[in-house]
């Protein structure tokens, strides 16, 4: 059988409240939508991501070649049946980008269920709290009684051809499952798991990180770097060539931010720092890019077993004014370092020390890596 997967990543998140789709949230090195992907793409032979309106190219770049992605409707049943037009497996998953850490074991089990005969599948979770039907005002009518209840969970599993009958009712439902059951259909549960619960709220982001980082290393490390203005010498600062702007003294080509990055690397993964990788005792550093001495720092740290969660950098100094190419910066302190989150900002010191004064540049980095 063809299996196809659809991935709900249309919401808004208002209440997540990040001001942008809540699908785009970055969990460690990968956003809620690349998660949610991950977990399906072994057992998935064709992925649809419904996408919001206006957010079509940002998703396309992100999962790349061979994702299929629709433009979301109004409603979450709206966009299903927009990304079900091009659905061309025998079996469909509905999954919600929102419950990024379902694992693919779960998928697989729900697949499992429709291969032996259901035509609709959930997975779901004996709910442990007690539970009120409250009337407008607030006052509570029924008690139901909670061993016949159970919260429902993605991704759910379908015959193709009964999810899209069920759909041309053009109901609206919170699950597809609903959507079956108004139709007449049965609907199979099976245990679901406490990771696939639905990432809501900014504190739901501590919880799924808790997850990922089980057995995991965290550290982090801090670099500093400053260098004074020389005469003649070009400006590299950031990853980048800046003309007409006098550069710095010093044995490479004097890049503070990069400087300060790998150090702050060095530091989180003990080893070394920058002068004991690329100090002036060596000579095939000397004019060195910090481009260059980030991609080495980079293959460094990874051959230590050490990935990259983000890396910030502050450019310390009067000039060169540095947001109007914050974000070429980014793009290629990123490149150099394998696709990295990265920040970059910028202060001055009011007048004072070897920046305020105009003498120089400086920069101080943090960086926080892990290690399985």
């Amino acid at each position: 059988m063809v299996i196809s997967a659809i991935i709900a990543a249309a919401g808004s998140g208002e209440r997540f409240g990040a001001g942008y789709p809540k699908a785009l949230i970055q969990l460690l090195d990968r956003t809620l939508l690349e998660h949610a992907i991950s977990s399906l793409a072994p057992v998935a032979d064709q992925i649809i991501v419904t996408a919001p309106a206006g957010f079509e190219k940002t998703v396309s770049d992100i999962v790349g070649d061979g994702v299929i992605v629709v433009t979301g409707g109004a409603t979450r049943s709206a966009s299903v049946r927009n990304a079900l037009a091009v659905v061309t497996g025998d079996f469909v998953l509905i999954h919600d980008a929102a419950r990024a850490l379902a694992s693919t074991e779960l998928a697989s089990r729900v697949i499992s269920e429709l291969e032996n005969g259901s035509t609709a599948v959930v997975p779901a979770l004996a709910v442990i709290d007690t539970i009120k039907i409250i009337n407008s005002a607030g006052e509570v009518i029924s008690t139901p009684d909670r061993a016949n209840l159970v919260a429902v969970q993605t991704p759910q599993g379908f015959i193709t051809s009964e999810l899209r009958t069920a759909h041309a009712s053009a109901l609206e439902a919170t699950d597809d499952a609903a959507l079956i059951e108004s139709n007449g259909g049965v609907v199979k549960t099976i245990p679901g798991e406490e990771r696939a619960f639905k990432i809501t709220t900014p504190s739901d982001l501590n919880t799924a990180l808790s997850y990922l980082t089980s057995g995991r290393e965290i550290r982090t490390g801090i670099g500093t770097d400053a260098h004074a203005f020389g005469v003649g010498r070009p400006l590299w600062l950031a990853g980048l060539f800046w003309p007409d702007q006098e550069g710095v003294d010093g044995h490479s080509d004097g890049d503070v931010a990069a400087h300060a990055i790998c150090d702050a690397l060095f530091a989180a993964t003990k080893l070394g720092d920058l002068g004991s990788n690329f100090g002036t005792d060596r000579p095939e550093y000397a004019g060195a890019s910090g481009t260059q001495l980030l991609q080495e720092a980079f293959s460094m740290i990874t051959k230590a077993g050490f990935t990259i969660s983000n890396v910030s950098v502050q450019i310390i100094g009067n000039r060169p004014k540095i947001g109007t190419r914050r974000a070429e910066a980014i793009d290629a302190i990123s490149l150099a370092l394998g696709g990295a989150e990265v920040s970059v900002s910028a202060t001055t010191t009011d007048g004072m020390g070897l920046t305020g004064e105009g003498k120089g540049i400086a920069a101080i980095a943090s960086a926080l890596v892990y290690k399985q």
